[in-house]
């Protein structure tokens, strides 16, 4: 290698590794597929390495390619991160501000939190990254997370929000169509939603409340907003924050008493970002509207 390839080659084989094709990456980047194209030779050129081979699914990554990904992902992610920092003036509440979230946290308790703060300052622009997986913020995959398990990562200032309820709910005319269970163990006799892979919040809540198997699920998802639609939609019975039920008379609580799970909230940045006004205004608004949210439960 002469010369250390631009950053343009590294976000486009970024894209291709990401959307699996070269017409993909370019509806990704708004770029021209020809583009993509020569940025990937350009970078199998400088590295002397095939980082993918055409197959019937599109292009496949070598084992070079998924050696490069994180390194690459890191990269955008830094990219990103510088953009959102030059956007804002020092000493003013302005620029980009990116917060990532759980899908029901991200799309029921946030929206009103956002609307107020852009209202009091209306020269920020938030990013709202839905995932359950924790972004590490120490690589700035975003400034701000809200999480339901405690950061553990060193040089971040963390925040204990409070606890979310959770209880199991259904709809009151699935419960007089299929009755309504006396116990946890009348619960295999229903249509169960739960979810698909186990993540680090539910092996937590599996080992507090014994039967909750993936087996059992009549409707088995991974995203927490696929779950609480069904339920809403009269699918059956599934677990749902209890604030957000208590806003919905279509929703009745079962088995309140056998199945009462409380959930930690955190909210963390990057310790450095305190210091930054715009992060540190979203970082407290949200500690606030939080807060309220979980003082509202029943």
């Amino acid at each position: 290698m002469t010369r250390e390839p631009d950053w343009d080659l590294y976000r486009s084989f970024l894209a291709v590794l990401e959307e699996g094709s070269l017409s993909g990456a370019a509806r990704a980047l708004g770029l021209a597929q020809p583009t993509i194209g020569r940025h990937v030779d350009a970078l199998e050129e400088a590295l002397g390495e095939a980082l993918f081979t055409r197959s019937a699914h599109g292009l496949d990554p070598t084992d070079a390619a998924e050696a490069l990904r994180p390194h690459a992902a890191a990269i955008a992610a830094e990219a990103a991160a510088l953009l959102r920092t030059a956007s804002g003036r020092r000493g003013v509440v302005a620029g980009t501000v990116r917060i990532t979230a759980s899908e029901v946290i991200g799309v029921e308790v946030l929206p009103p939190i956002l609307a107020a703060l852009r209202r009091d300052h209306p020269g920020l622009v938030l990013e709202l990254a839905l995932t359950s997986t924790i972004a590490d913020l120490l690589r700035r995959e975003a400034d701000i997370a809200v999480r339901m398990v405690e950061p553990k990562q060193e040089a971040l200032l963390v925040r204990r929000i409070g606890e979310v309820r959770l209880g199991l709910h259904a709809r009151p005319d699935y419960l007089d169509r299929c009755g309504v269970p006396d116990s946890l163990e009348a619960l295999r006799h229903h249509a169960l939603i739960g979810f698909d892979r186990e993540t680090a919040a539910i092996s937590a809540m599996r080992r507090r409340v014994r039967g909750m198997d993936r087996a059992i699920f009549a409707l088995r998802a991974d995203s927490d907003l696929a779950q609480l639609a069904a339920i809403r939609a009269g699918f059956g019975i599934g677990v749902c924050q209890v604030a957000l039920a208590a806003r919905d008379p279509a929703l009745r609580r079962v088995l309140a008493a056998r199945f009462d799970l409380l959930l930690p909230c955190w909210v963390a940045m990057h310790e450095a970002m305190a210091r930054n006004p715009r992060c540190r205004v979203v970082f407290d608004a949200l500690v606030q509207g939080l807060a309220d949210y979980l003082r509202g439960q029943p």
